[in-house]
């Protein structure tokens, strides 16, 4: 029927990767602080509260997710309907809950998760502050990206659609007078001020991490970079949806024809530029361009809809629909089914249990003071599922400055109890080993992930640390 007629614990390293649904974010929630290393602190209590209701399992680690972005779609209807109408706000909302990008989140829990939620809040309030231009709604704007940086640094993006509409809409314009736009941004910074509080007294690691994320560099031109990024925005927004917002965006740019898609564009092109200039200067993973399309997401909707291209709306929903049953059913079938051997996040997310069931192994063949790792991943994983083991877990810093929340809070140390037991996917480095007086290596243990391939899980028992001249394991 022509719809006419009615979705492995955030990375510290690079990209916003989950510790697919517990990792990181979830020992950030064991601690309630109002800042992390690498993020805000919003994820965190969202994890611990999860946790307070419904459990510690993966599932309920996991449950916000879904229920952020099923939220976040809503907030779309509820904005396409305030633009255009409900037919519109209908079909707009369900195109964003079967994006590639958002089937493939919904089954993690990651910082995107609250911070395209509170974006959705926040492009609703400005919606109708510009067209109602009350206080009230101004205050909530201000609420929602204060709330929004306490989620992820990328809600600073908004202050900036929100320039770029005022610079193009006397309309907007408009709404920020009358104290209103300074109401907003007060509100904004009083709510995100606790986090700046709490970087200033760990030394800014936020900031320092988000600084070495942009690492402008020469020769500041890197093409296979900026490919790459372009690339996997036809896997976040899917093809046949950005092709039609890009040449739906050139038309309206240089002729407008109506206020409320100028608004959208506002709010979906300024954020791919500044992506695009930064894929080009140095790198920008795909996910970081996340908040350019729930606005997108409408726009595209309203003018297919409205120009009455039912037939290709329909095969971009349907296509949608079937790939986003495929990801929801692939880590259930993937040990089984050759085809999802290739598939990347799959081999990274399966065989951590089993990895720990391997150190869990060791522990109890023989006491030990203390695990030792040399990466944040391990590091949260094993956190993860050895949550009720009494040893404690260090890791292996590398250099004098923390390079993640696991260096910052768990640096190994002289005063690391021993024997230790050192973790590894890889043969028990030198870099490591050649601080101890004595080492025993154990055969590597194989941990299954997809059809044909399998993990191998390195264990090496360490006693006697004599220092180190060198903390850079592999």
């Amino acid at each position: 029927m022509c719809p006419a007629r009615l979705s492995a614990c955030g990375a510290e390293g690079g990209a916003d990767r989950p510790g697919h649904g517990r990792g990181q974010y979830w020992t950030w929630s064991r601690d309630f602080e109002f800042g992390y290393f690498s993020k805000p602190p919003l994820i965190a209590w969202i994890i611990r509260a999860a946790g307070e209701v419904c459990g510690q399992s993966e599932a309920c680690v996991r449950a916000a997710a879904p229920v952020l972005y099923t939220l976040s779609a809503f907030m779309l209807f509820l904005t396409g309907r305030a633009l255009f109408d409900a037919r519109i706000g209908f079909w707009a909302a369900l195109v964003f809950a079967t994006l590639p990008g958002v089937s493939y989140a919904s089954l993690l829990i990651t910082t995107d998760a609250p911070l395209i939620f509170l974006w959705t809040v926040m492009l609703f309030f400005w919606v109708m502050l510009v067209k109602r231009q009350s206080m009230g709604f101004a205050i909530l704007l201000g609420v929602a990206i204060g709330v929004g940086l306490l989620a992820k640094q990328a809600m600073i993006y908004a202050p900036v659609c929100i320039a770029c509409h005022a610079a193009m809409s006397r309309e907007a314009r408009g709404a920020l007078k009358g104290g209103r736009g300074l109401i907003a941004v007060l509100i904004a910074l009083a709510l995100f001020s606790p986090n700046i509080v709490w970087n200033a007294e760990h030394g800014f690691p936020t900031a320092k991490h988000t600084g070495a994320n942009i690492g402008w560099q020469s020769p500041y031109v890197h093409p296979v970079a900026l490919l790459e990024f372009l690339g996997a925005q036809f896997g976040l927004f899917g093809p046949i949806l950005l092709v039609v917002l890009a040449r739906a965006s050139f038309r309206e740019l240089r002729a407008p024809s109506d206020p409320n898609k100028t608004l959208l564009l506002c709010f979906a092109l300024p954020v791919l530029a500044l992506l695009i200039v930064q894929a080009l200067l140095s790198r920008a993973h795909g996910n970081w361009a996340a908040t350019a399309y729930p606005a997108a997401g409408i726009f595209v909707t309203a003018v297919l809809l409205e120009r009455g291209r039912c037939l290709l709306f329909n095969v971009s929903l349907g296509l949608y629909l079937v790939l986003a049953a495929a990801i929801a059913t692939a880590p259930a079938f993937a040990h089984n089914w050759p085809v999802f051997e290739q598939l990347k996040f799959l081999r990274s997310s399966l065989g951590w249990e089993g990895t720990a069931g391997v150190v869990r192994k060791r522990l109890a063949e023989d006491p030990y003071g203390a695990v030792l790792v040399g990466s944040r991943e391990m590091a949260a994983e094993l956190l993860y599922y050895l949550r009720d083991s009494p040893v404690p877990l260090y890791v292996w810093q590398r250099g004098g400055t923390p390079h993640n929340h696991y260096e910052m809070t768990r640096p190994f140390g002289p005063s690391t109890p021993e024997p230790i037991l050192y973790v590894s996917l890889k043969l028990c480095p030198p870099r490591v080993t050649g601080a101890f007086a004595e080492v025993k290596a154990f055969p590597a243990k194989r941990v299954p992930l997809v059809q044909n391939e399998v993990r191998l899980v390195y264990t090496c028992r360490l006693t006697g640390f004599e220092g180190t001249g060198s903390s850079e394991p592999k």
